[in-house]
């Protein structure tokens, strides 16, 4: 299989992967199918001395075919990707992970819950554009935008969800893979939408609890 997207490294970007693919595949398909019958009848019904042109009405046959045929490629891709989306974006599993994103013009506020272990109250901890979590470790989020609509995108965990002003959206991922990923906007949000990248850092658990102690765990006095 052609390989060109980014390394997958969430619990189900495989099954993401598979539907792009196979819908890749189809148009893939159907475009050298079309583009080869049109250079065919270009060259069959070129002009020809002594030719002259002729009036139809089409086929009412070929008509239906191809309408009927690409209606039930559509609906059988409605049905297949029915399961994958409910997962990703409807049944999100419990977790005692959760945090808050808070998109910007033009940076990606990351807040983790202080030594309560409560968002939303004063003890909460704020990082910009840092977004640290444990390897294999259902993570939630709260994601809001203060201003326009933005986009959060982790490309290698096939996971993106738009941040509306005025609503919060629960996402979630799953990363198998400790490593550094890139988190960019992917919807235009102004004159700083290129510049606006945070970095998603999986960690192994004994990395990540070194790195809580470190930056959640409550500062001496």
């Amino acid at each position: 299989m052609l390989q060109w997207l980014p390394e997958n490294v969430s619990t189900f970007g495989g099954e993401i992967d598979s539907l792009f693919y196979l819908i890749y595949y189809i148009t893939a398909a159907t475009f050298i199918l079309v583009t080869a019958l049109m250079i065919i009848f270009l060259v069959m019904y070129r002009e020809r001395p002594g030719r002259r042109a002729t009036y139809t009405h089409g086929n009412t046959s070929l008509e239906i075919i191809w309408t009927i045929i690409p209606a039930a490629i559509l609906i059988v891709l409605s049905f297949m990707s029915v399961s994958t989306w409910a997962k990703v974006k409807r049944q999100a599993p419990e977790s005692d992970f959760e945090l808050q994103v808070v998109a910007k013009q033009f940076n990606w506020d990351v807040v983790y819950p202080g030594p309560d272990g409560k968002l939303g109250t004063d003890d909460d901890v704020k990082f910009d554009n840092d977004l640290h979590v444990p390897v294999n470790k259902v993570v939630r989020i709260q994601l809001s935008s203060k201003d326009v609509i933005h986009s959060f995108f982790l490309p290698n965990l096939r996971l993106k969800q738009d941040a509306v002003p005025g609503r919060t959206i629960l996402v979630w991922f799953e990363a198998t893979k400790p490593g550094k990923y890139e988190l960019p906007c992917a919807e235009l949000c102004g004159f700083g939408h290129s510049g606006m990248k945070g970095w998603l850092h999986v960690h192994t658990p004994e990395e990540y609890k070194k790195w809580a102690e470190e930056n959640l765990a409550p500062k001496a006095p």
